[in-house]
């Protein structure tokens, strides 16, 4: 196909940025798992290091690294990737490439943990000014920009919550303010959701979760739409040392093939799931996007393909009864992280965000009683069977005074 990017988006997955090995007919990429590569003589490994084509040492480029840059830069409509050894790899190279002492970044209030405790400890002992808002009214971005803004980071859909923010809203505020919109995409994934598109200058990853999707790699990536900016990214990127491992990668490759396959089944059962919650007794509120009667379902509808595959849920009898529910469950995995083909559920306020104060978690509507579950692939009947026993179980304790 003379152009894949024009392609269907499975096609496009399986695809994008790959080409069989031309030496041995490989069709899978092979692991290139080597930490450096030997120049033909003196004069070919100075032109490399002046900037020459060619592999040098693995934490400045390797073959295998690069297939799943192409492949996600392709998916992303970007101009470059950086594989990077984690997702908060990821996250702290664009802290460390737009942010410097007395500047300021836009931050929305409700983000994975770590993505907001770093910035309130680390970085603040470099003068490194934040300000945490409700960024799912984007009237608050824009109010909180200040002459030293650098930096505007999302996450939409947001974690825990749900939270979606206008991508588009949010990348005229940061351009007119001359900062950089960068947005965390890993709730949606690329299947779902191209911000890039949308306007941000920046895409971040934790490919541990759903472009990755088997539970068994840690790994991110950032995805830059300008030369200039992936540049700027790229000489953090490599001298801050959190690159990615060739291994890493080729486990990353092997479970994209299977990105659109896996959304579309785990949506599919995390939209007949939340329809479920919605109508049970022992179930207080549900936040899922695909319904109808979310408040923000016109905006998922305008900038995504699809509501993803993460529902939040709140049990009726408060924490108490949400941990017997949790422990309860028998075909759903207790743990944290998602994307997986496994259904994972956890409670944010004790876990994922134990580390925000129990003040801010408030303020971002994190609510003690919210339960998190990232739908996998099982059949569905058997996903509610299990539900449905673990409600029975924390109601029966409820009524035990257990």
């Amino acid at each position: 196909m003379d152009d894949v990017r024009r392609a269907g988006p499975h096609t496009r997955i399986i695809h994008g940025g790959q080409q069989t090995d031309l030496e041995t007919g490989a069709v899978s990429t092979p692991i290139f798992q080597s930490s450096t590569f030997a120049f033909a003589d003196a004069e070919q490994g100075a032109e490399r290091f002046g900037g020459a084509p060619g592999y040098k040492y693995t934490r400045l480029g390797n073959p295998t690294v690069a297939a799943l840059e192409r492949n996600i830069a392709l998916l992303e409509h970007g101009y470059g990737a950086l594989g990077a050894a984690s997702g908060m790899a990821a996250i702290n190279t664009v802290y460390l490439t737009f942010l410097s002492q007395d500047s300021h970044a836009i931050v929305t209030d409700c983000v994975y943990g770590p993505t907001r405790t770093i910035l309130e400890t680390e970085y603040a002992r470099f003068g490194v000014q934040v300000t945490f808002v409700d960024s799912s009214h984007p009237d608050n971005v824009a109010r909180a920009v200040r002459p030293n803004t650098k930096l505007i980071f999302i996450e939409s859909p947001a974690n825990p919550t749900l939270k979606l923010t206008d991508i588009a809203r949010c990348a005229d505020i940061a351009h007119r303010a001359g900062a950089i919109l960068a947005v965390d995409n890993t709730f949606a994934s690329p299947f779902l959701q191209n911000p890039l598109q949308l306007g941000a200058d920046v895409v971040i990853h934790s490919m541990t979760k759903f472009i990755n999707g088997h539970t068994d790699v840690v790994a991110g990536i950032i995805v830059a739409r300008q030369e200039d900016v992936l540049e700027r990214l790229r000489s953090v990127h490599v001298n801050l040392g959190g690159t990615m491992d060739p291994h890493q990668a080729w486990l990353v490759l092997r479970g994209l093939k299977t990105l659109g396959l896996r959304m579309e089944r785990a949506q599919a059962n995390a939209r007949a799931l939340a329809y479920y919650l919605q109508r049970h007794a022992a179930v207080k509120w549900v936040n899922y996007p695909g319904l109808v009667d979310h408040p923000q379902h016109d905006l998922m509808r305008r900038q995504m393909r699809g509501p993803g595959a993460i529902v939040c849920f709140g049990v009726r009898g408060g924490l108490e009864a949400g941990r017997r529910f949790i422990n309860s469950v028998e075909l759903a995995t207790l743990a944290v992280s998602l994307g997986g083909i496994e259904t994972l559920i956890e409670h944010p306020a004790s876990m994922t965000h134990a580390g925000v104060s129990a003040e801010e978690r408030r303020k971002a509507g994190i609510a003690d009683d919210l339960v998190r579950i990232a739908v996998g692939c099982e059949d569905y009947d058997d996903l509610e069977k299990d539900l449905e026993q673990a409600f029975e179980k924390a109601m029966a304790g409820e009524e035990a005074g257990v």
